[in-house]
Formats: structure tokens, C-alpha cells, sequence
């Protein structure tokens, strides 16, 4: 696991976990005239919510040097929650370092859905747990859950264990379930999983701020964007409680292979949309006992 943070990230990723904040651009004279160049600077590069992010940048840096990293840093194509270090997420703010996914708002339907299964006092598994957003996000609505979070990258791992510890969630790295502790086997009520589903072919038309600026792993999905739909489905069975759920975010174009690999594990399964959010959530229920 790396022991430091990439230059440049430090001042935002204590904001993002909330250490007392200090002074920033925003309280020097002429924040307006430096608010209005950030915005020009932004919109020249092609920013859509030019306005949005320059009030964002101005606010988060401490002085016009770091102001000028972050936005040199955003006009090059890193993504705003990357440069930021933070991201909102269903209310919370959610820290995110470089080289870890960044949460997409559409993955609170798969949030909205995961809640609907979870009681107090559940055991929740996070699977490709990025910065943890998920398991973060449920854990604040349900009280007294059991949370475990896991992800293959230790940059992430590090991520997401600042994010959960307010509570109590434990991390662990590794490649799915494989670092799980064995107690868990058959006790799981909840696995929600955000995997890659993006298939290999159409990585080339994904936008820029993901295909330029985030790992692959956490994108490409395989051939036809469920392998690791397929390799989640083959073992959950062995995690899930009688009863249990599985909730796996999937495209929808893929839900039907996602739901067929869930299926064919001998799981209940169904599909859940929402045409608002443009996201699907497919899911899986053990058989009770």
C-alpha cells in the first residue's frame, strides 16, 4: 500500500475528510475579478458548468498558487472531483484521490435500491469498493450495519478506509471476496457491487475526464462488459445469507447478461431502472431457507 499522497492533493483531501478548514482564495481582496478569470480560463478550454467549477476551485484553494495547480491541472482534462479531492454523493462528501474511480450520481439508484433490502443490524459487503462511496452512503441511513469494503487497488483500499471510518466500515484488498475473513461466509444480508461494465469496444467513446484520467480496470468490462458480473455471481451464493441480496450496477444493454449470470447461480433475480438517473441496478436473491 503507498505510504504518501501525489503532490498536490494533500490540503484537499483533509478538506474532503474534514479537518478544520482555513482561509481561501474566496477571502482575499479581489476574489470577484479572480472568480471571473477562473471562469473565462475554464469556459476557453471547453467546460460546460464553467461557472460551477470555477466557484468550486476558488473555493477550495487556500491561495492563488494552489489555485492556479487546480485549475491547470482541470484545464488538462483531470476530472473535478480528482483535482477538487472530493465528490458529492447523496449529500456526503466524498474523498477521492487520483487514480481511484470517482463516484457517478447515477450510482445512488444503485444506493436507493440497496437500501430497500438493508435492515439495522445487517452485514453489507462493498464490492469494487473505489472510494467506498456506496457502502459510505448506506451505512449513514442504516444504522448499527456490519460494513465491509473491498477493492484490488491499495490506492483505493487507502481511499475508501478515510471515507468509512466515521462508521466503523473495515476495508480490505484484494480481488473480490478473496481477502473477506471466512466468518463471513453465508452471513452476508447485502452485497452491492459497482464493477466495470463498459465493453472493451466501446471504451474508445467513452469521455475524455474517464478514458484519459482513470484506471481501465475500473472501466473495461470485458468483451461484453460483464466479467466481472460473471466472476461475482459464481461465488456470492457462498456469501449470502438465506435470503440475502445482491445488487450489481449494470448498462442497459447488459442487465440481461448480468441477470443470466445471477440466475444461472441458482438466484432469484429482477431488473431495476430508473430512466432519469440513465442507471440500471440488477438484482439477485438467495433462496430462503
Amino acid at each position: 500500500m503507498s505510504a504518501g499522497r501525489p503532490r498536490g492533493t494533500t490540503i484537499a483531501w483533509r478538506r474532503a475528510i474534514g479537518e478544520p478548514s482555513t482561509a481561501s482564495v474566496r477571502d482575499e481582496g479581489g476574489a470577484p475579478e479572480v472568480l471571473s478569470r477562473t471562469v473565462t480560463r475554464l469556459r476557453d478550454a471547453g467546460c460546460v458548468f464553467a461557472e460551477e467549477e470555477a466557484d468550486l476551485l476558488v473555493g477550495d484553494a487556500r491561495d492563488l498558487g494552489e489555485l492556479e495547480e487546480l485549475l491547470m491541472r482541470r484545464i488538462a482534462g483531470e476530472p473535478l472531483e480528482v483535482v477538487l479531492g472530493w465528490a458529492r454523493f447523496r449529500g456526503l462528501r466524498i474523498a477521492v484521490e487520483p487514480g481511484v474511480f470517482v463516484p457517478r450520481q447515477r450510482t445512488a439508484f444503485l444506493v436507493r435500491q440497496a437500501l430497500t433490502v438493508t435492515r439495522p443490524g445487517s452485514t453489507v459487503v462493498d464490492l469494487c469498493c473505489g472510494t467506498g462511496a456506496i457502502g459510505l452512503a448506506i451505512a449513514t441511513e442504516v444504522p448499527d450495519i456490519e460494513i465491509h469494503a473491498s477493492d484490488i487497488d491499495p490506492v483505493a483500499v487507502r481511499c475508501a478506509a478515510g471515507n468509512l471510518a466515521a462508521v466503523g466500515g473495515v476495508t480490505w484488498c484484494g480481488d473480490l471476496f478473496d481477502p473477506l475473513p471466512d466468518r463471513l461466509r453465508g452471513s452476508v444480508d447485502v452485497v452491492v457491487v459497482n464493477a466495470p461494465y463498459v465493453p472493451t469496444a466501446e471504451m474508445a467513446m467513452m469521455p475524455p475526464e474517464a478514458r484519459d484520467h482513470e484506471p481501465r480496470r475500473t472501466l473495461d468490462g470485458g468483451p461484453d462488459g460483464v466479467d466481472v458480473h460473471h466472476r461475482v455471481a459464481s461465488v456470492v451464493g457462498e456469501w449470502l445469507r438465506p435470503g440475502g441480496h445482491v445488487l450489481i450496477e449494470s448498462g442497459a444493454v447488459q442487465a440481461r447478461l448480468t441477470a443470466e449470470a445471477l440466475s444461472g447461480a441458482g438466484l432469484g433475480t429482477a431488473v431495476a431502472s430508473s430512466e432519469e438517473m440513465a442507471a440500471t441496478v440488477v438484482i439477485g436473491a438467495a433462496p430462503p431457507v
